[in-house]
């Protein structure tokens, strides 16, 4: 089939580059001319792993292409997805939507014959509906369908996502588009794989659905992992036992600083205004989205008490600043409060990042940042491990022992063991679970029941998760 693709980011780079793979003849459109011609040398805008390779052989072989020229591409696509961003807005965290109508407009003027128009951004529910409406304003002519195709997309793994996907969504009630939609996904019926058909406004549905479980069991684990802390469970055994039951699964029951990225913290705002605007409560939707914000901050008082109680003066080394591994992903990530809140705190953070560093520079001030995780640790009082890359997951402890000034490790991931960590002399701070490793072990000073922050919130809770006092007293007894 003849295909477009309205939005080379990552949803629309993936979607093309593999539909390309899977024979069909996929144009990529974008406005951006600086990234239309790295991708026409090759150069991809962002880091996925084996998006790379699949871009450059698709593209040698002629089956993918890149332009500026919306138009062109369109008026000789059978499919057409749309794949432009949808951000939340400043003002409300209600999706924008402006480029995602945008496109429709564009669209509408260049078709020719019928076509499938497929909203493949992530878009509140009746988003297809205004984009048919929009498109059937300006051209009354045209013979076309609109259809939902949501994306369920992991960063760092969405090749493998889209290829062998645990279902395809086809939102579409017309027996054209539900055909065309088929034939496009030729090789995931072929292979067995789920496919779901189902009316536009379900699919929509549908992608926001699993977006706001996903990040409620996250949160819950979270949760679990605090109630540990305080009665000396372990939380990796706890999300084991849970997991093993076939009705709840292992999947997102890894506990760590909070969930972050593109897709959780953007899709729960939006999802959540879709219900205010129908006079719905979605109650666990919001105490998700305030107790992880919450988390996220909470971090930086688990690090501080690790140091003593102080971090004033203090070198912190973070390791890992993107929202997860595999990828340069910025967005949301809960390392953006953790540093902010250690500066405020009078902490000097050093950073370092294997993908991420050139986003986080744009996001972080004053931060020192490395080339390397034993540069990054180098007379540092306390390690805190953010993001789980493979890299800093295989540390020589021994090595990063003999550079820090204070063997602090905070292993917001859980990645080593306590006893291994302990064994190599650090102080050893994990999620969820006790350690025999004293917190106070940087600090020679005593230590008072409470820590003064000009402008820092510990946000103990949903009620407060939006309040920040310019000063606030937070016990880390």
């Amino acid at each position: 089939m003849k295909i477009s693709v309205i939005g080379s980011g990552y949803v629309g780079l993936v979607t093309g580059a593999c539909l390309s793979d899977w024979g069909h003849h996929v144009v990529c459109v974008d406005r951006d001319a600086e990234k239309i011609a790295s991708l026409n040398t090759g150069v991809i805008p962002i880091y996925e792993p084996e998006l790379e390779i699949l871009v450059r052989e698709n593209a040698a072989k002629g089956r993918l292409t890149f332009t500026r020229n919306l138009a062109d591409a369109v008026s000789d696509s059978d499919v057409v997805f749309i794949a432009v961003g949808t951000p939340p807005r400043p003002a409300d965290g209600e999706a924008d939507l402006s480029y995602v109508y945008d496109a429709a407009r564009e669209i509408a003027g260049a078709l020719r014959g019928y076509t499938v128009i497929v909203d493949k951004s992530t878009v509140p529910i009746g988003t297809g509906d205004v984009v048919e409406h929009i498109v059937s304003l300006a051209r009354p002519d045209a013979d076309f369908s609109v259809v939902s195709n949501p994306e369920f997309l992991r960063e760092g793994s969405a090749i493998a996502d889209f290829t062998r996907p645990d279902r395809v969504v086809i939102g579409t009630e017309e027996p054209r588009a539900r055909a065309a939609m088929l034939e496009v996904y030729e090789r995931v019926e072929a292979a067995g794989l789920p496919i779901l058909v189902t009316k536009r406004r379900t699919a929509e549905l549908i992608k926001y659905t699993a977006n706001a479980f996903l990040a409620t069991k996250l949160t819950f684990i979270n949760e679990m992992a605090d109630l540990c802390e305080h009665v000396g469970a372990d939380i990796d055994d706890v999300a084991q036992g849970v997991g093993l039951d076939t009705r709840i699964g292992d999947k997102f029951l890894k506990a760590g600083p909070g969930y972050g990225g593109s897709c959780f913290p953007k899709d729960t705002l939006a999802l959540l205004r879709t219900a205010q605007d129908h006079g719905v409560a979605l109650r666990l939707v919001e105490d998700t989205v305030s107790v992880n914000e919450a988390r996220k901050r909470r971090m930086a008082l688990k690090v501080i008490d690790a140091a003593g109680g102080s971090v004033t003066g203090k070198t912190i080394a973070v390791l890992g600043l993107t929202f997860k591994a595999n990828t340069d992903d910025m967005r949301a990530s809960p390392s953006i409060p953790l540093v902010e809140l250690l500066q405020r705190a009078g902490a000097h953070v050093r950073a370092y990042d294997p993908e991420g560093m050139d986003q986080a520079r744009m996001l972080m001030e004053d931060v020192e940042f490395s080339t390397g995780p034993y540069e990054c640790a180098a007379n540092a009082d306390a390690v805190v491990l953010m993001t789980d890359w493979h890299e800093l997951t295989q540390l020589d402890l021994d090595r990063l022992h003999g550079v820090m000034r204070s063997p602090a490790f905070i292993d917001l991931r859980n990645a080593y063991a306590p006893e291994l960590l302990e064994a190599h002399g650090f102080t050893a701070i994990g999620i969820g679970r006790s350690s025999k490793s004293h917190p106070d072990s940087l600090s020679p000073e005593p230590v008072g029941d409470t820590v003064e922050f000009k402008t820092l919130s510990a946000r103990p809770g949903p009620a407060e998760a939006m309040v920040e006092p310019s000063v606030r007293l937070v016990s880390v007894g």
